[in-house]
Formats: structure tokens, sequence, C-alpha cells
């Protein structure tokens, strides 16, 4: 298991996204780990977050893979930084989320590599951003995703080493409302009330939700109004929304601007800016009929599960490429100072990794 040594290099240093710096150097050591394995770096270049790169392989007849990686974590500098391990697990910030999956997918590189002297048909794209939402990597990724048949993504494995087949896709609105101000002991009546207008429209966009389809509503943060005897003339409302169907995206989608457009309060005016962060990756046949086979070569059942969180895979799937998700080590506490994966989990990853490259390599 002297990947784990190698896992323990890169989580000791700091790779936050901000800190680009830090993601810089662990792309760097990724590096050196990939190209003596045959594979050339294109970087693409960033000046306040880290670099994104992408790996590639000589090509020839035969299904084209993507791999798919994220170099940053979640915490600033001081707060938790170090590697450490017991008899079952190893501890640490991206030990599962997600440098221990790009540990997996690097040591089942190398064995097919020793095992072949080179490696053929498989890219690996590292981004920067992925914690923050990505995107200023999911143009990178849209732009190549295209260009392959498959893409494995490396995040988590499931409590049952799962592989993820759905994720929810994620929209984000801001709902900015103007009212009049007036003085609210006075004056009430020549006010014009933004919060009041908000209060409404936030239980309109709370009546959205559909559990039964999978679609959630949540408006996280309200501000509005300058002061207790006021009347409020402007308030500010941040909505995420999450959805399993494309056609609850349009649905929804509709239904904000619809609802921002009344004025349920007389006098007010409501604009609503939005934006879809990643869209429904969404379980299908091709799917289902790649794990089937990968049951078949590693003989060994394959468990799947949808998610409600989102990753890479959303982008990638939205631009039709077959994707199947959840291929590093099982881990939990990730995102939090309790982060950890399990020591056997990568074996077994490892093990059955190694096994489906090895079989495109000659297929």
């Amino acid at each position: 298991m002297n990947y784990l040594k190698d896992l323990e290099k890169i989580i000791n240093i700091n790779s936050y996204t901000q800190n680009k710096n830090g993601v810089d150097e662990v792309g760097n050591i990724m590096s050196s780990w990939l190209t003596p394995l045959g594979f050339q770096m294109t970087t693409f270049k960033r000046e306040l977050i880290g670099d994104h790169l992408l790996f590639k392989t000589a090509k020839k007849e035969g299904k084209k893979i993507l791999l798919l990686g994220h170099n940053d974590t979640v915490f600033p500098q001081g707060y938790f930084e170090s590697f450490k391990e017991d008899d079952e697990w190893v501890y640490g910030p991206g030990v599962c989320d997600m440098k221990g999956g790009n540990i997996v997918a690097l040591q089942a590189l190398r064995n097919i590599y020793e095992k072949n002297k080179e490696i053929i048909n498989i890219d690996f794209l590292l981004v920067s951003d992925e914690e923050t939402g990505s995107d200023d990597s999911k143009e990178v990724t849209s732009s190549i995703a295209k260009d392959y048949d498959y893409c494995f993504v490396f995040e988590a494995a499931g409590a049952n080493l799962e592989l993820v087949t759905a994720r929810k896709g994620v929209g984000r609105y801001i709902i900015k409302i103007e009212g009049k101000a007036s003085h609210a002991g006075t004056s009430y009546k020549k006010g014009i009330n933004a919060n009041l207008e908000g209060a409404i429209k936030l239980q309109k966009y709370h009546e959205l939700i559909n559990f039964e389809e999978g679609t959630i509503i949540n408006v996280g943060k309200i501000e509005g109004g300058i002061g207790i005897n006021t009347v409020s003339p402007h308030c500010e409302l941040m909505m995420e929304f999450r959805f399993d169907k494309k056609e609850e995206e349009t649905r929804i989608i509709n239904e904000v601007e619809k609802i921002t457009s009344i004025s349920y309060v007389e006098g007010t005016k409501s604009h609503a800016d939005g934006i879809i962060q990643r869209g429904v990756m969404e379980e299908n046949d091709k799917q289902l009929e790649l794990i089937s086979f990968f049951e078949k070569l590693t003989k060994q059942k394959i468990l799947t599960e949808r998610r409600g969180g989102v990753s890479d895979a959303n982008i990638v799937s939205s631009c039709g490429t077959i994707t199947l998700d959840g291929f590093g080590p099982f881990g939990d506490g990730d995102h939090t100072i309790n982060e950890r994966a399990l020591k056997s989990s990568f074996e077994q990853r490892i093990s059955m990794m190694t096994k489906i490259f090895d079989y495109y390599q000659k297929n």
C-alpha cells in the first residue's frame, strides 16, 4: 500500500480552492507521477485559482475514456491540514473528497502501465475549483466531454462501494425587490414594503417543492430594510433549487420567473437573476449496461446509488457522455474535520479499476 504514502504527501499540502499556490503544488506532484506513465500535459493557466490540468495519452482504435478529478479541498490554511492513519482508516482533508479518488486512478494507471508498458485512449482531467462550484472549470470540462465515449469520476464511493448513476441538478437565483421607504410610525401608508413582498414570494417559491419528483427549493438567505422604524425599500432573496429531472428544471424556471413578475404588494418591482450551476445527471440504460459489463469483467457485484449532492459528473453527463461517478474509496465526514477513508476500499477500488483500464487497452 505504498500509494498511501503518495496520498499522505498531497494531503499534507493545503489546497483550499482559493490557495492557488497550494492547488498548483498538488497539480505539479500529480504531473510528476503521471508523465512517467506516458501522459502529455496541457495546462489551462489561471491567475486567481489553481491551473486546470489535462493529461492525455496516445489514441488508437477503441473506446476513449476520460478520468475526472479535482485537486482542491474546502479548508483554508490553518484549520484542518494533517494526514494520519490507524489500522482501518486514513484521515485528512481530501482523503475521500477527492485526493483519495485521484490516488485510486493513479495507482490503477500505474498497474496497467507496468503490465503493458504503455497507456492508450485514457485521459485524466484534474480541475482546481470543484469545491466552489466549478464556475471556471466547467467550460473546460464541457469543451472536451464530447471527445470521449465514457467518463469515470473518482468522487467517493458509497458505504457499500456503490457507484453513482444520478445526481441532482442545481440552480440558483437572486431575487431583488424594490419598494419605497417611509417612516413606519408617521407615514406607513406612503411606503411600499419590499420585505412584505419578499415574505409572500418566499411562500410562493416554497410551494413549488415536489418531494415525490425530487425537487427541492430553499431560500437560504434574506436581506432587506434599513431600520426597525422604516418601511423597507428593498429586499433580496437568495434561492437554490435542486431537481432530479430535466422537466422539473424547466418547470421551476418558468414558475420562479412567473412569481417574480407578480407584485403581491402593490408598487413593488422585482427582478430575478438565475443560473443553472450544474445540470441534472439522470440514470440511463447505457450506464446500467456498462455496469453490467463491469460486473462480468471484474466478477463482482456492483451496487449503485443516486445522490442529492453534485459533482463534475453532472457537467459531463449533461454533454451526453456516458458518465459514472463514485470510483473513489469509501469515506465519510467530508467537508468536516472528521473526514476519513477506509483503507480496504482503496484496495478494492484499485483492483476493480485496474481490470477495467486493462480491458480497454486491448479492446
